[in-house]
């Protein structure tokens, strides 16, 4: 059966971007799927990527002008420049990885509103209440936002070496059995593509 895991980042508008359509994409291909929250910040500085506020210039105009493209294409409110970014992403990728351990909920709907917490409604998805939200929009015990906080340590650990020795530079970030890698919310549908066996 084909795999897919998916590295993000809750703080990426990318991630956010991508909504529910990595489950999907899935699901319609009869492939399995792993969520990998990982501390982008740390994979970009071992990758040789920079943080927003430190890139020239003309990438972080160009950024603002991609994600307000990428938004309307996807039908999906977006605030180039949310109340609450950067913030501390570890709290809701711990929640992450707690609720694909305890199951119960959908994880596609749970990164969907975590990231659109932040990225649409100006919400902090570093602060515990927003995280308890998100948890039960998603069908899952609110409660996972103060459980298992050293082994979601742990795991996001794991994730963010584990991307970095497979290559991952940025978020979302998929690969698939066989290790073929795609990266970035525009290429959904060439993961779709590849899934399909068309390329």
């Amino acid at each position: 059966m084909a795999h897919i895991d998916y590295f993000f980042a809750t703080i990426s508008p990318y991630t956010y971007l991508c909504g529910i359509r990595p489950e999907e994409i899935a699901r319609a291909h009869g492939a399995t799927i792993t969520y990998r929250p990982v501390d982008l910040m740390s994979v970009f500085t071992r990758t040789g990527g920079q943080p927003v506020p430190e890139r020239h210039p003309s990438r972080q105009d160009y950024r603002l002008q991609d994600l307000a493209r990428r938004a309307a294409l996807r039908d999906l409110p977006l605030n180039v420049k949310p109340a609450f970014f950067p913030t501390n992403p570890a709290p809701s990728a711990y929640a992450i990885i707690a609720a694909q351990e305890a199951g119960g909920g959908s994880l596609s709907t749970l990164v969907a509103t975590m990231t659109r917490a932040c990225w649409a409604m100006d919400r902090d998805i570093a602060d515990d209440d927003v995280i308890r939200d998100c948890l039960t929009q998603a069908g899952f015990d609110p409660a996972l936002a103060d459980k298992g906080l050293l082994a979601g340590a742990e795991a996001y650990h794991r994730n963010t070496e584990e991307a970095v020795r497979l290559g991952v530079f940025g978020a979302p970030f998929f690969i698939t059995y066989g290790d073929q890698r795609f990266w970035g919310e525009d290429r959904l549908d060439d993961l779709e593509a590849h899934l399909s066996g068309r390329i």
